[in-house]
């Protein structure tokens, strides 16, 4: 299985991530920089585990 990420799934990537942080943060409402960073950690892999799923569907 060859993956093959291009300069649109690293955008697409980080806009997830971005996006999916806003979320936890006001579902959450975080007050420690630890509980920040954990959130920071959760959204960057669900991102990334979102791109990576669809570029298998897609291959």
């Amino acid at each position: 299985m060859n993956l093959h990420l291009s300069n649109a799934d690293l955008v697409l990537m980080i806009a997830l991530a971005l996006g999916i942080s806003l979320v936890l943060a006001f579902r959450l409402s975080t007050r420690t920089w630890r509980a920040v960073v954990l959130e920071a950690i959760v959204a960057n892999v669900a991102a990334i585990a979102a791109v990576i799923a669809v570029e298998m569907l897609l291959a």
